[in-house]
């Protein structure tokens, strides 16, 4: 398989419980969860729609690591992309290494401290579906957009296009060769005071009010309920060990 070249490509998520984790998620998106049996891969498991590759859902590695989602961008050279990182002001906080025969992975922190991770496929190349609980859209909330910015057009090539809000900081969309493959913006700070700059992970649902109740009945917390933004409906909530991530219906948007 080929991978998307600096676009997002996977998603995974890393959980101090991972057979809770794989009941939830089946549940709220319907699914199918197969872990690898090797223990190279530490109980990894790959989420499947329709038998296609759609998330990742794995154990974390060490205690001290919190139960998140990632988000990963395609490139054909991460130990070159590491070296743009770093050149770029950015942290290589994970250098590049093998996963088994599956590609070659690193994890990068952007210069505001949001962490993204970065695949080089092999075997396994990134998302191989769509649609209704599939991957939607990543999201960047940052403590300093202006410092943001030039990171990623200098590693990643993304052009930043501003689109003014009714309220609050100007929306970001990251775009390559004019297509919108990530979005951003600039958090409150005194409506956010200490968060971290992070990535958010959206998954696309055809309903939001529908799987807000069902995440909840399920044992979700809720960040921000269902509501509509120009172009669709999203809501924001934790999953029952903890990681953020959201809910996307978007009306120009498959899924």
């Amino acid at each position: 398989m080929t991978t998307t070249i600096n676009r997002p490509t996977w998603v995974d998520l890393s959980t101090k419980d991972a057979a809770a984790a794989r009941d939830f998620y089946s549940k709220l998106f319907g699914w199918r969860v197969e872990v690898n049996p090797d223990p190279l891969y530490g109980g990894y498991g790959l989420a499947k729609i329709g038998g296609q590759d759609a998330a990742g859902i794995g154990p974390v590695q060490s205690p001290e690591q919190p139960t998140v989602w990632s988000m990963y961008i395609g490139t054909d050279d991460v130990d070159a992309l590491a070296k743009k990182v770093a050149a770029a002001g950015g942290t290589v906080v994970a250098p590049p290494f093998d996963v088994g025969d599956q590609g070659r992975m690193a994890v990068f922190a952007d210069p505001t401290g949001a962490f993204i991770s970065a695949w080089q496929g092999t075997r396994m190349g990134g998302f191989q579906t769509s649609g209704a609980g599939a991957y939607g859209w990543s999201e960047l909330s940052t403590t300093d957009i202006d410092k943001a910015l030039p990171f990623y057009k200098d590693v990643l090539g993304w052009e930043a296009r501003r689109s003014p809000m009714p309220s609050g900081p100007d929306y970001i969309e990251f775009q390559v060769d004019g297509e919108s493959v990530a979005g951003g913006w600039a958090m409150d700070p005194a409506q956010m005071a200490g968060a971290p700059s992070q990535w958010m992970v959206y998954f696309s649902v055809d309903d939001v009010d529908a799987a807000f109740r069902t995440a909840m009945d399920n044992g979700a917390h809720e960040v921000n309920a269902p509501q509509s933004y120009p172009g669709g409906t999203f809501a924001i909530v934790t999953d029952p060990q903890g990681a953020p991530f959201g809910l996307l219906h978007q009306e120009d948007r498959a899924g």
